[in-house]
């Protein structure tokens, strides 16, 4: 008897089969625009669909090694990546992935709707890149900081070209070190200080306990300036070289491929995911750097452009891979024979499917409409969506690093036996997105953020107004719709006027009343998508909107309109 084989299911072009997020690039650059960007995303989503698949899969066969002696017992730490691991680092660089929204050129052609494309390079680029979007989600982080007004010309000039360039022979990428083991999220409790040099750099001391891409060139340090005071305002951000080729106090005769002087790699993380990506404890002695705005003034607020920004990539990381996770499941269950028959044309399953097809749509949604509001600010100076985007921010990262959870949970299962076996690569999709609500803020922390946004900030009057004018949207479009946002806008109302320093139960409640808001602001941009002819977007409105605000069983309609929700054309 002949053995059976399952056929390989390979999912499809992640450009060409996402209907919705090329409708939202229509609607947000313009015929034109989207038509400018067309060569740029098919390139991408080529390269996705063969060598970086590949590279993906042997950086993950070959995770990261320290090595921390030479032959002749040298202390060296020396990182040793794979060739997967450096071919997406040299594809992230070719294709603009950081580069982007920082490019004359691109800026000319789409003004702030550059960090629009960037989103959408992220969304195809990101689930397949060995976890490399987080080096490009910090390096994105730092050069957003570096090109802040009160940085250093000089350090501005030296580092901002080489994070942006897209030669891979010339980009470099960058760590971020900012927790501590005695802190954690704590940043009042770190302990790593600073202390100035006589030509102008500084020299910081302390260890550093969970630094992601620890190969980086650079990376963004927090340090408590000598004699700054307690509490973690005063944390300022400072660029440390990690190699002695870009450190002054490394001699001719030094390794230009070791660590700055100063640079200890403690040990490399054994982490449930992310095993791909580099992510090390780092002692500091003296080791080299320059602050990033000046040092005698409170540092963290500028500290938080980096912090924004990765935020924002996080949810392009969690929303791309609920979608890419999709396409694997659908493509599984064409092939799959259960029953007599294939598994897509099982209800069951179907409804399964289009469920976590709405959920992929609402991630989708909070990601681009963040680095919408990003690219306005950073562009033109839009103060009300500077506004916005301080409680989008938190409300985006949260909502989708949650979903994304929940979502791989379920295409593991959707896999059965398969998804259980690691050679499948199918538990990858849950052990890496785990990690999303957990960096750059746990979700209690971003819960508590968004209330210090409300209360401090005035952060709801821009969410509701939002809130109110899709509701006058939905409207035309489905009145159960309408109804269903204007109940979750005046619930949330009443909830954000109850929002004082001293309300125990509201802090205790903030998960709840963070998730209520960023679920009915999904439902928001679903119907200002919707509004414009969108299909896709308005049937994943109206299930969304049952499923998250009503709290409805929306299984006989997601298997009825699965085949909309993943259409293609």
């Amino acid at each position: 008897m002949q053995r059976y084989l399952q056929a390989v299911p390979v999912p499809a072009d992640p450009y060409s089969s996402d209907r919705l997020l090329r409708s939202w690039l229509d609607r947000q650059l313009g015929p034109d625009g989207h038509a400018a960007a067309v060569d740029r995303l098919t390139a991408l989503a080529t390269d996705v669909t063969g060598p970086l698949r590949a590279a993906h899969a042997d950086a993950e066969a070959h995770p990261p090694t320290l090595v921390r002696y030479g032959p002749w017992g040298a202390r060296i730490d020396r990182i040793e990546t794979s060739a997967g691991w450096q071919a997406q680092r040299a594809a992230a660089a070719r294709h603009a992935v950081v580069a982007l929204p920082y490019l004359a050129q691109a800026r000319s052609t789409w003004g702030a709707a550059a960090r629009v494309v960037q989103h959408a390079l992220l969304h195809l680029y990101g689930p397949e890149s060995a976890t490399f979007s987080c080096p490009v989600a910090m390096s994105d982080g730092a050069a957003a900081l570096l090109t802040r007004p009160e940085v250093d010309p000089a350090v501005r000039d030296a580092w901002l070209p080489r994070l942006t360039a897209t030669d891979p022979a010339e980009a470099v990428s960058s760590g971020q070190w900012m927790t501590e083991s005695q802190g954690g999220s704590d940043l009042a409790r770190s302990t790593t200080t600073g202390r100035p040099a006589a030509d102008g750099s500084w020299r910081l001391t302390g260890e550093k306990w969970f630094c992601s891409a620890a190969d980086a060139e650079l990376a963004v340090a927090l340090a408590r300036p000598e004699g700054a005071g307690r509490g973690s305002r005063v944390l300022v951000p400072f660029l440390v070289p990690r190699y002695a080729a870009d450190s002054p106090l490394a001699g001719p005769d030094a390794d230009r491929d070791a660590p700055a002087p100063g640079i200890t790699v403690r040990r490399l993380k054994d982490k449930l995911g992310t095993r791909a990506l580099p992510t090390a404890e780092i002692g500091l002695h003296d080791a080299y750097a320059w602050p990033l705005g000046d040092p005698s003034g409170p540092g963290l607020n500028r500290a938080m452009t980096l912090v924004v920004v990765t935020r924002l990539h996080n949810a392009a990381a969690a929303a791309a891979g609920m979608r890419r996770g999709l396409g694997y499941a659908l493509a599984y269950a064409e092939a799959r024979q259960v029953a007599g028959g294939r598994l897509i044309t099982s209800p069951l399953h179907r409804a399964t499917l289009g469920t976590l097809a709405v959920d992929a749509a609402g991630a989708f949604m909070l990601a681009g409409h963040a680095f919408a509001l990003l690219g306005r600010v950073e562009v033109g100076s839009d103060p009300a969506a500077a506004a916005e985007l301080r409680i989008v921010a938190p409300l985006a990262k949260l909502a989708t690093g949650r979903l994304a959870v929940s979502s791989a949970s379920e295409y593991v299962e959707c896999f059965g036996g398969a998804g259980y076996v690691e050679d499948t690569g199918v538990p990858r999709l849950l052990r890496d997105a785990q990690v999303l609500p957990i960096w750059e803020g746990t979700t209690n922390v971003l819960a508590l953020d968004v209330l210090r946004a409300v209360l401090r900030e005035d952060a709801g009057t821009p969410l509701l107004a939002r809130l109110d004018a899709a509701t006058d949207l939905g409207r035309r479009l489905h009145p159960a719709l309408a109804d269903a946002l204007a109940a979750a806008t005046a619930e949330l109302r009443d909830s954000i006027a109850e929002v004082t320093p001293e309300a125990v139960a509201v802090l205790a409640g903030a998960r709840g009343l963070a998730l209520r808001m960023a679920h009915a602001l999904a439902t928001a941009l679903l119907v200002e998508q919707a509004a414009g002819g969108d299909e896709t977007a308005e049937v994943a409105a109206r299930l969304w909107a049952r499923r998250w605000l009503r709290g409805a069983d929306i299984a006989a309609e997601a298997h009825h309109e699965l085949d909309l929700l993943c259409s293609t054309s």
